[in-house]
């Protein structure tokens, strides 16, 4: 796998577990009427997964 196939597929992911994370309470998916620490983590993590997928999508490719 490329690294620019890789890029998509951890942006495509990660934003799916940034808005699932955000979102948990308004779909129903959340435990807490509130922003849980669970909410949280996968916030962090999907935006972190996010920022990846776009850096190694962005990024250059080396001249062959």
């Amino acid at each position: 796998m490329g690294g620019k196939t890789a890029g998509i597929v951890l942006l495509v992911v990660g934003i799916v577990v940034l808005l699932l994370s955000l979102l948990a309470d308004a779909i129903g998916i959340g435990g807490n009427p509130i922003f849980g620490r669970n909410q949280i983590a996968g916030t962090i993590a999907g935006a972190i997964v996010t920022v990846v997928g776009l850096v190694l999508t962005l990024r250059k490719q080396p001249s062959r």
